[in-house]
């Protein structure tokens, strides 16, 4: 009998939300955006954003967080194999508070109030959602797992202050699903063989 149970080290469990924009559909992306709401990882819970943007503090990245122990933890664990960039632990944190608004039956939104600006994502007008399974281990060669539940959005925005940036959604296929370049990632755990 097959057991129920995966034999994977859970990494962090919850969710990771990202826009990523490009001044024209399927062109060079020039915002890009990584939400983390944590339940769990050994260094606690807690959010953290990521933002990156042509239009933003001269297109250095930037961090904001309620969780610095978490959020270092993201950076290694995680985002050094995703994007890099947001895997700097040199970045400097910002103190922020998350609230979320809305739902995936029309708009979605993540807010990120910090003493010098608000930060608000916008998902909506939403394509059908999928599983995303992706496994750890020798078979498919990735160091990490990772399940998650995408609703992938045609449409997004970013603002920063009162400012929106600019840019475009683009479609794209994750193998056989129809998804996009901004997606509410919710129900995801990393794991690791």
């Amino acid at each position: 009998m097959t057991s129920p149970v995966d034999p994977v080290q859970i990494r962090l469990t919850g969710e990771n939300s990202f826009i990523r924009l490009s001044p024209e559909e399927g062109g060079t992306q020039t915002t890009r955006t990584s939400h983390w709401r944590v339940l769990w990882t050994p260094a606690g819970a807690g959010h953290v954003l990521f933002l990156k943007s042509d239009e933003v503090d001269g297109g250095r990245a930037r961090v904001y967080s309620d969780n610095v122990a978490m959020t270092r933890y993201v950076q290694e664990e995680i985002e050094s194999m995703l994007f890099p960039e947001f895997g700097d632990t040199s970045l400097p944190v910002i103190h922020a508070e998350f609230s979320r608004s809305g739902g995936i039956d029309s708009a979605y939104n993540e807010h990120v109030a910090a003493s010098t600006e608000t930060v608000v994502l916008s998902w909506h007008d939403f394509l059908t959602p999928y599983m995303l399974n992706n496994p750890a281990g020798e078979a498919s060669g990735r160091t990490h797992g990772v399940y998650s539940c995408f609703f992938p959005a045609r449409q997004a925005q970013i603002t920063v202050g009162d400012k929106a940036l600019s840019g475009v959604v683009s479609l794209e296929m994750r193998g056989p699903a129809q998804s996009s370049t901004a997606c509410c990632a919710w129900s995801e755990t990393w794991v690791k063989p």
